[in-house]
Order: C-alpha cells, then structure tokens, then sequence
C-alpha cells in the first residue's frame, strides 16, 4: 500500500483506551490555561516521564526497497555489511547528514564504548523523524535551511503537550511540535536530561545546542538511545530505546527495517538529492507536520519535482498500490535476491552509481612553526591546514572550523571567536585574518573538519608584549625660568617636556620625576625644598611631601605636564631630575625665594 504519514493514536476500539490513558498522563502534568501569553511568562517545565523524545508525533511509514538484507523485526546484528556501497536511490544519503550520524555515532562511542552505538540505526531514525532532514536540505553547518516541525501535539489526534518552550523551537505559543531533523519536543531537548539540562548536544562545536542542526541532533538522538546503560547489540535493549523514542511497534518495526536496509550498505548522494519519502494528507490535522512547501505537502515530492510526478520512479500517491522499489508483505513470489519481475517481464531501469567523493582522513598544519605577533597587532600568516585523503591527496570542498579557545583575546573579524572556511582544491583551509588583542602568551588554535569525523589538529600562537617606547632625549618646552616663593606653589603645569627617539616624538614613554640634591656626582633624593602631592593618599596623608613621582607616561604628541609643584619653607635653587628606562636625562632648575621681610 501507498506509505502514509501516521499519527502515533490510532482510532479504533482497542486503542482507544490506551490513547485515553497517554493523554490523560501527558494532560495531568499541565497547568490548566497555561497557553498564549500565560504560557511564555512562565517557567518551561520538564515532561512527564512517559512522553516519548518525539512526543508521539507524526512519522513516515515509507519502507525499504526489497533488498532489505533482514525481516523488518528480526534481528539486525547479524548483518554487518560494508559501511559503504552501491544500490537503490533509498540507499542513498546525504553528505552532510550521513557524516553527522557517523560523527556522533563516533563521539558516544568514544564517551560510552558499552553502548555499541551504530550510525546506522541513527539513520534508521533520522528517515522515519524526518526523511533524513527532508533529503539533506541543510546548510554548511548542518542546520536545515526550513525549520522541520511535527504537527501541533493539541491533543486532536495527538498527546496533547501545551507549550513548554515560549516558541523558542517552534514557534507555537499554545502548543509544542516536534523539532527538528531528529523531532525531539522542546521540553525533552531542554529537560530532563541525564544531567538534567536537557538531552540537547553540541554536536558540531559551535558552542550551541541547536535542535534545528543534524549535528546537535544526531548527537542529542545517540546519547538518548545510549541512556540507561544500554548495549544496542542486546534486540531487548535496542527495542526498548527505539519505542523510546516513539513508543509504537508500527514505528518499532519500520525504523528496524530501515536500520537493517542501511546496514546493508549505502552510499553518499549530494546534500539536498536525497529520496524523500511519499506520504498523503488525508487523515492529517492539517499542520504542517513535516515543515513541506505547499507542492511538497500535497505531493509527496521533493523541491524542483514536476506537478503530477512522483518524486523516484514507480513512486504512487495512490493508497493501496505500492510503488516500484516498496517493499511488499511476505509471501508474494520473487526471485531468490527478494527482487520482484516487472509485468511483461521487462527490467527496470539500473541506477548509475553516483561517483562518491574522497573523504578526508587526515588534516595537516602548514608550515612547522608556530605564529607569532605582538598584542593589538595582526598575525602576519593566518592559521591554514590541509585536508587529505588516505593516500595523502587533497581533498576539496571539506568545511573547516577554526575555534579560538577562552584564554585568549585574540578575534576573527567580527569579533568571531570561530571561523568556518572551505577548502580549495589544493586541500587548504584558510582562516580569515587573525587580530591579537591586549593578553599575552601562548595559545592553540583548534582546526577540525564539520561533515567528517578526521581528528582535529591545533596551531600554536604566541602574542608578545609591545615593545616599550624609547626615548633618547628629554627637553622642556619652554624656556622660561621657573620661580616660587616659599611656603606657596609654582604656576600650574609650570613643567611641560617632550620625549623624542631619533628626533621624532616618543608616544607612551614612561618618565621618573625626582627632587635631587644639588650633588653633580651623587645626587639623591632632596629631603627638603619643592615637592610634589600624593593625590591618591588618604585623609592627612595626601599634604605628605613626595618627591619622587613614577608611572608618569608622554602623551600621542611626547609630551608631559608634571603635576603641580609645592614648596617648603626653605628657599634657594633646586634640581628636579626627570629620566626614562633608555637613559634620557632632563634636570630643571626650581628657584624659590624667601618671603617678603623675612
């Protein structure tokens, strides 16, 4: 029969108590009225504990052509098969989706060995949720380029789950939808975790989890199945993680089957050229369950189809006649390979393989030596590595992702701490230019591929201290004697100077300011005679005489205004000293004179 879009609820005497019993224990644990504006004001709140991670929603009932290597519910692990290979369209799965099943698949078997986790049974699940992210219409990242929403889970049809996330991932103030290319619900993707944030993953390491992203999802999908110390190579284990998931056998055993067809073997398609499954809207709740334009919701086909045509060949829209390449009830004659002949004994057409493309095992940096630059300046060679295949070739067309890691402040353009770039046909991946910003040492760059699971490599980076400024001569800017009488101040900013380095102004030079005695061998701090005031001081201490001043800095132009300069009660010629670190040297002469009838 033609493959439906089923609803998880069933009408029928024997499921009606069950469906009651589902909506009475996902109804119970909202708050009445909690819907509209209410619903976004509060606190999401975790599902119940028997809500499936797709909340029961909507699937696809397409099966497999008949090379399924096993029955649908018999026992899939006695089929290895090659990872990779050659067959119908179905077998076909996009680039960026298939390399996101393997990358999680490889990750928890990585962080979880026990589970035993197979990207095939990902896949199995990512065509029933969502015909594999509605044929790999994702971007570069992985985030579908449409949002993918299950119906609105209202309870007309469906459990009914009002709205956990205020819209965030659905855009359903009332209700919740399933998500999506893996369609986890709002409440299960951000509750409920095993660490109790959620089963939400960043499976693609850009620092978010995003529901809409076959990475993040595929990765959310494993450790789910993966929970509860399961082995996916026990059938018992494996069946309790799927129904888990959408808790029908109907669904157990067509996600089964497709597991086992994938095992079989498949091979890479483009993204966006995979086969989307056939489905009718008759019988639907009218929501746009599978996130379709208008043509591929009454049609069953993918983007560019013709009206009126189907989207593979021996595709049917009609219920009840399956279409070529579907598989069929057991029982009915065929050849020995489970193949059937087409009336009047005519083949059908053979599918030209598609030429699959050289993945990248291995990713080299370029040049041996680590970058260099000093703060708040660019990194004169941007961070580049190479993509190659196992016999060392280039390999094209792979996107890469620069990540910058948190002890630095260093910034792609737009003030990025990651960038993604594609490599050429030599195989490089370069970053865009990379700017130092004010924190010193070393850092590593971290390079690794998006679609494949090729180990990441790191380029070290160095930022260094800017060179102090230098100045090799200090002079005032006037030539005007300087004079007080004792017991008042001199002039406000009396003392100006200007710092140059081979007769250009020196900017940011660092000047000492000292009252010295008038020793021409040994001149040492005076203990009487002008001084300077501590601002900075508290309370009585700031009238304290200081006569030494440090942390003064020349400004753009080199020039220096010295603080303003008080006197004592003794009178007569004084030397202030002004120095920087390069040996420039500067003493002004300071005259006071006595008070007036003294």
């Amino acid at each position: 029969m033609a493959a439906t879009f089923r609803r998880r609820l069933q009408r029928g005497a024997a499921s009606t108590a069950v469906a009651a019993l589902v909506l009475a224990a996902l109804t119970a644990s909202q708050a009445p009225g909690a819907t509209g504006a209410a619903a976004a004001k509060r606190r999401p709140a975790p599902p119940p504990a028997d809500v499936p991670i797709d909340g029961g929603s909507a699937y696809y009932t397409d099966l497999p052509p008949l090379k399924s290597p096993v029955p649908p519910h018999g026992s899939p692990h006695t089929s290895k098969g090659p990872a990779t290979g050659r067959g119908p369209a179905e077998a076909g799965l996009p680039a960026t989706v298939l390399a996101a099943y393997k990358k999680a698949a490889s990750a928890i078997d990585a962080s979880d060995p026990g589970c035993r986790l197979p990207w095939q049974l990902l896949a199995g699940i990512g065509k029933v949720e969502s015909g594999q992210a509605r044929g790999g219409a994702v971007d570069a990242e992985g985030t579908t380029l449409r949002p993918i929403l299950g119906p609105q889970l209202n309870g007309h049809g469906f459990a009914r789950i009002t709205d956990t996330d205020a819209g965030r991932y659905d855009g359903d103030l009332t209700h919740d939808r399933a998500v999506g290319p893996m369609q986890f619900i709002p409440s299960t993707w951000s509750n409920g975790g095993p660490d109790g944030g959620g089963w939400g993953a960043d499976g693609n390491g850009d620092g978010k989890k995003d529901p809409h992203n076959v990475f993040d999802a595929a990765l959310a999908a494993g450790r789910y199945l993966c929970s509860g110390d399961r082995d996916l190579t026990a059938q018992d284990d494996l069946d309790r993680a799927i129904l888990g998931y959408n808790h029908s056998e109907e669904y157990l055993r067509t996600v089964l089957s497709w597991y086992a067809f994938y095992r079989n073997g498949t091979h890479e398609v483009p993204d966006g050229k995979g086969v989307l499954p056939v489905h009718r809207d008759a019988g639907r709740s009218g929501d746009d369950s599978a996130g379709r334009s208008e043509g591929e919701r009454h049609h069953g086909r993918g983007p560019g189809a013709k009206p009126g045509k189907s989207p593979r060949p021996g595709g049917s829209d009609k219920p009840g006649k399956p279409g070529k390449g579907q598989q069929h009830h057991p029982g009915k004659p065929g050849r020995p390979d489970g193949t059937r002949p087409t009336p009047g004994g005519t083949e059908p057409p053979t599918q030209k393989p598609t030429p699959e493309p050289a993945h990248p095992t291995t990713l080299v940096r370029v040049g041996d030596k680590d970058l260099t630059t000093t703060a708040g300046t660019e990194f004169a060679t941007p961070p580049q590595v190479r993509a190659q295949d196992a016999q060392g070739k280039a390999v094209a067309g792979v996107p890469v992702r620069f990540t910058l890691p948190p002890t630095t402040d260093a910034r792609f353009p737009g003030d990025a701490t990651t960038a993604t770039v594609t490599t050429d046909k030599d195989g490089l991946a370069t970053a865009p230019t990379l700017r130092a910003g004010d924190r010193t040492g070393n850092f590593r760059i971290r390079a690794g591929t998006v679609r494949h699971t090729a180990p990441a490599v790191e380029v070290g980076a160095t930022v260094k201290p800017k060179p102090a400024p230098k100045a090799d001569k200090l002079a005032r800017t006037s030539d005007k004697e300087l004079t007080a009488t004792a017991g008042k101040a001199f002039a406000e900013d009396a003392v100006e100077i200007k710092a140059t380095y081979r007769g250009e102004s020196a900017a940011g030079v660092a000047v000492t300011a000292t009252m010295v005695t008038n020793d021409p061998k040994r001149p040492v701090e005076n203990d009487k005679g002008p001084y300077f005031k501590d601002p900075e001081a508290p309370g009585d201490a700031e009238d304290k005489p200081v006569r030494t001043l440090t942390g003064l800095t020349t400004d753009a132009n080199g020039l220096l205004k010295l603080p303003k300069i008080y006197t004592d009660a003794h009178s007569g010629t004084f030397l202030l000293r002004l120095t920087t670190a390069d040996g420039a040297v500067l003493t002004v002469k300071l005259k006071v004179a006595a008070p007036a009838g003294s």
